[in-house]
């Protein structure tokens, strides 16, 4: 059996990829994957003797651009379409039997599998972009929908004309070169009747939240044994457990006060920091020897030595945080991030960021939280209701699902 694998995002829709490709590589499935080639991903693949066929312009090129992501979504849009038709094509002439799809919206996925006679599965990381009849749509470029609707039937059926202005043109364009109909409803030809949710089941509950059939698989996670830096091992083994911080891939959207108000704040506590430079650029404010910047680096090492997390709340970082046992302070900027805040906050493992522009005072209102002892209790205790398996269950569900289409 052969399985393609395809995301285009940052770390968080790539990462997850890599343990459901390990796990299929376990049960002897060929695994190629169709993502962007930042630098970060194709050195993580390599490390993993993955094979990477690039997909569309690099990730971090379009959040760290000069024109902000939205204003070129439109575009961007059309490109990854074109990319998808192209890549995905490829390896259905190469006698590939699946493609999973994942990331931002996959248009053009399905309709080569369609064409093609592939299996063709849909996964997520979080609820926020399933139609739902709990809550609302999230923000997408496009015509918004009015601050006065409450409807949410009218709300998600403005959502999917809103991915109908993105992706539709460029779809059907390429659907009537391969001889197929048009498609009037993009978003929901995408998601299908019955995509999987790579979530786990304590941190993201998804009964009742959508009409959907969604398949919870749990976290697609890879368990990852580099060591970490000699200069990061050295700095941990110095003092007690540091705070945190880091907004991952937030280059577009990153408060420019997140890394000054957050040092302020954790070195009023006596705590030392450990910063994560990330695509957001976070940076030390001086040379102090209670800060430590750092680049990428392994998670699941690194997080349970913190003594508590301040993040961006993507869906990876959160789901490791929790994992760790260790509490966390979400910041949340865009897309599900407010959810996983909201989520963080019910589990009384954390705490969400009350502001768009974080302050000494607004950063040490939510370490107050966050450090509590009962909240360190809640983590620890919720850390072991995260399950690791969720790779494994996805990989050997979509190896039966193959075998029985076969």
């Amino acid at each position: 059996m052969k399985v393609v694998l395809t995301a285009w995002g940052s770390r968080g829709d790539v990462e997850p990829l890599t343990g459901l490709a390990v796990a299929l590589q376990k049960l002897e499935v060929e695994v190629r994957l169709c993502v962007p080639a930042d630098d970060e991903f194709t050195d993580l693949l390599a490390s993993l003797d993955l094979p990477l066929v690039p997909l569309g312009p690099t990730a971090k090129s379009v959040v760290s651009g000069s024109t902000p992501p939205a204003e070129r979504a439109f575009q961007l849009a059309r490109e990854l379409v074109a990319a998808r038709f192209e890549t995905l094509s490829a390896a259905a002439a190469d006698g590939y039997d699946a493609i999973v799809a994942t990331g931002l919206m996959p248009a053009g996925a399905r309709d080569v599998a369609d064409k093609f006679g592939l299996h063709y599965v849909l996964a997520t990381f979080h609820l926020a972009g399933l139609p739902s009849q709990r809550f609302r749509p999230g923000a997408r470029p496009g015509t918004p929908s009015s601050a006065a609707e409450t409807d949410l039937k009218v709300l998600w059926e403005q959502d999917a004309q809103r991915v109908n202005g993105l992706y539709q043109e460029a779809v059907n364009q390429h659907r009537a070169d391969l001889g197929m109909p048009p498609v009037d409803n993009v978003r929901d030809y995408v998601l299908t009747d019955r995509p999987w949710l790579a979530a786990d089941p304590t941190l993201c509950p998804s009964e009742g939240m959508t009409e959907l059939d969604v398949v919870q698989t749990g976290a697609w996670i890879r368990h990852d044994s580099r060591p970490l830096p000699d200069e990061l091992q050295s700095f941990l083994d110095a003092g007690e457990p540091p705070v945190y911080v880091g907004l991952g891939s937030m280059a577009a959207y990153a408060p420019k006060s997140t890394a000054p108000a957050a040092i302020e704040a954790i070195r009023a506590r006596g705590r030392r920091v450990v910063v994560a430079r990330g695509w957001a650029g976070l940076d030390a404010v001086d040379d102090a020897d209670d800060c430590l910047v750092i680049g990428t680096v392994n998670h699941q090492a690194l997080f349970p030595r913190m003594a508590a997390i301040v993040h961006h709340g993507g869906a990876g970082t959160t789901t490791a945080a929790a994992r760790a046992g260790v509490p966390q302070v979400i910041v949340p900027l865009i897309a599900d991030q407010p959810y996983w805040a909201g989520r963080v906050v019910d589990l009384g493992i954390g705490a969400a960021h009350q502001g768009k522009e974080p302050t000494p005072a607004s950063v040490s209102a939510s370490l107050d939280v966050a450090l509590a002892d009962e909240t360190q209790v809640r983590a620890r205790a919720v850390a072991e209701k995260v399950r690791g398996d969720g790779a494994m269950v996805a990989a050997e569900l979509l190896v039966k699902e193959m075998s029985e289409r076969r």
